[in-house]
């Protein structure tokens, strides 16, 4: 007997630990998978226990025609079109709005789920997609393509990740969609070209460096200096001329290092960022996200304490930063499995 009919017959016997056997695996790359479609961790992780929900409550449909995988990424993506009928698309504040005035009034919290969520690096598998693809599993969690991706219509958005990170032969694509492998090909060209118009990939000389890279360590090192010792001077020392901030969930967002430079000097959420007594008012901790730098933030509360924040990602060019997200959230800090700073 085949595998793909001893998987049915192992759905077909309603036995819960062998469900469970067959589908657990998936889990993870589901997860990203229903993330890369979302942009909000939170949203992927309720899909995939959607998604498996309905395999459960459907295993009498699955006939062993395909694998169990495909069957579980055909419920996932009709289960993430399901969830994006009822919602709207996730993006930055720099893609909602032009850029603040950084001596303007900071603007308050957005409290609707309309903003993008970092990934933790943990759940990244390099592995999900073949040799072919043509972006890599990190590439494809980078908060810049995940914008340009959320630009697209969601079958679209499902076409050019099943067949341009996971690698998935357009008649595979076809079969779960249920639709004509002309079909498919027409959607991942007007998706592809969307996609150009709107995110440059990096070259291959140009892939983020390593988390080991001595001189990505001393640039980072230097960063959490100037972060945790108020050095506005420092920091603006090694942003690049048109560094991004945005810090959802405010809709405010600067543009150059003249203008974050003076927004560091002016008034957040009622107390002073830098200035003043500020030296030791934050601590951060080293993470990943997103296939990029990323530290917990920590913001001090009574003397000799500090309370999480959020998750702040960091996009790096070279040796200089073109980019910050500032997620003030800090239920992310959980999320990340990162404890309180010692």
């Amino acid at each position: 007997m085949s595998e793909l009919s001893d998987q049915r017959r192992a759905l077909h016997t309603g036995d819960a630990p062998a469900f469970s056997a067959l589908t657990e695996p998936y889990r993870r790359e589901l997860q990203v998978y229903c993330y890369r479609i979302l942009g909000s961790v939170q949203d992927a992780e309720d899909l995939v226990q959607e998604t498996l929900l309905r395999a459960w409550r459907k295993r009498d449909t699955y006939q062993g025609r395909a694998s169990v995988r495909a069957w579980l990424y055909k419920i996932a993506t009709h289960a993430c079109f399901d969830a994006l009928d009822k919602r709207s698309r996730r993006m930055l504040p720099m893609t909602a709005g032009p850029a603040s005035d950084p001596q303007a009034p900071f603007s308050p919290p957005i409290a609707e789920p309309m903003w993008l969520e970092p990934l933790p690096d943990d759940l990244i598998d390099d592995s999900d997609a073949g040799p072919e693809a043509r972006y890599s599993a990190r590439e494809s969690v980078r908060l810049a393509f995940l914008i340009a991706l959320q630009a697209l219509p969601p079958r679209q958005r499902a076409v050019l990740i099943l067949s341009d990170v996971l690698d998935w032969r357009a008649s595979e694509v076809a079969d779960l969609l249920e639709v004509s492998v002309s079909a498919v090909n027409s959607a991942l060209h007007r998706a592809r070209t969307t996609l150009t118009s709107r995110y440059q990939a990096r070259s291959a000389g140009a892939v983020a460096a390593p988390p080991d890279d001595a001189r990505l360590s001393a640039l980072l090192g230097r960063y959490v200096h100037a972060w945790e010792n108020a050095d506005v001077d420092g920091l603006a020392a090694l942003l690049k001329e048109d560094v991004t901030l945005n810090m959802p969930p405010s809709p405010s967002w600067y543009q150059g290092r003249d203008a974050i430079r003076v927004f560091m000097a002016n008034t957040i959420f009622g107390s002073t960022l830098f200035p003043g007594n500020a030296r030791g008012r934050w601590r951060l901790m080293l993470t990943r996200a997103n296939g990029q730098p990323a530290f917990a933030v920590y913001l001090r509360g009574e003397p000799g304490t500090y309370t999480a924040f959020g998750i702040q990602a960091l996009d790096v060019d070279g040796e200089r930063i073109a980019g910050i997200v500032n997620f003030g959230d800090p239920a992310l800090v959980t999320r990340f499995g990162l404890p309180p700073p010692g």
